[in-house]
């Protein structure tokens, strides 16, 4: 019995801490002291003046840039308002330009528009026919000139290959005395501007005839 109660007894009693539990459990503490521990009120006023100083330069930065936007924008509207003006001014001095060339090629007209006058007022009066026959030569070698002077040259290719580009055929005849695919008759006179056709020539193109096919 009393083994017994020497036995009860041993086991009953509280085990003893290892060191190392308590050097952790001190360390525990030391850290939630420091956690805890009041900031530095000197510390904190430099803070908040660093943060201060910092956002008053950025708000500085920000401003710079509005400015230097607002500077851009409005070179922007200066280049676009003086193109503007320009293609303005461009397209009047165009006008211009073209009213004046108008202008001078009626000029030009106008002689030539008094002698057909003068050739139908001779007419009416009962004047020699081959009298007017030479005024209405002398009217049409005037406009001629008048045409070439603008650079329009006549389109008149009696006798040449036929071109597609310059000619327009209107008909087809056989001969054999030219080749095939030439022009034989001028049915009407085209013309040309700068090397650009205002109006082709209107011809009967030859088919060679019987004779060139044999």
């Amino acid at each position: 019995m009393a083994e017994r109660k020497h036995t009860a007894s041993r086991g009953s009693s509280a085990p003893e801490r290892e060191p190392r539990e308590d050097a952790a459990a001190e360390d525990v503490r030391k850290d939630s002291s420091a956690a805890t521990a009041p900031v530095d009120p000197e510390l904190e006023t430099d803070l908040g003046a660093e943060l201060d100083l910092r956002g008053d330069q950025l708000l500085a930065e920000l401003e710079a840039a509005r400015q230097e936007a607002a500077e851009h924008l409005e070179t922007a509207q200066r280049v676009r308002a003086e193109f503007e003006n320009y293609r303005k001014r461009v397209a009047r001095d165009q006008a211009e330009m073209a009213a004046r060339a108008g202008e001078r090629i009626i000029g030009e007209l106008l002689p030539v528009l008094d002698n057909l006058e003068r050739a139908i007022d001779h007419v009416t009066a009962g004047g020699d026919l081959k009298q007017l026959l030479q005024g209405v030569e002398m009217v049409h070698k005037q406009m001629v000139g008048v045409l070439e002077k603008e650079g329009v040259e006549v389109i008149d290719p009696f006798g040449q290959p036929f071109d597609p580009a310059r000619h327009q055929a209107v008909g087809q005849r056989e001969d054999a005395s030219v080749p095939e695919s030439t022009v034989v008759e001028v049915y009407q006179k085209g013309y040309s501007l700068a090397g650009r056709v205002i109006r082709p020539a209107m011809v009967v193109v030859s088919t060679g005839g019987k004779a060139a096919k044999e």
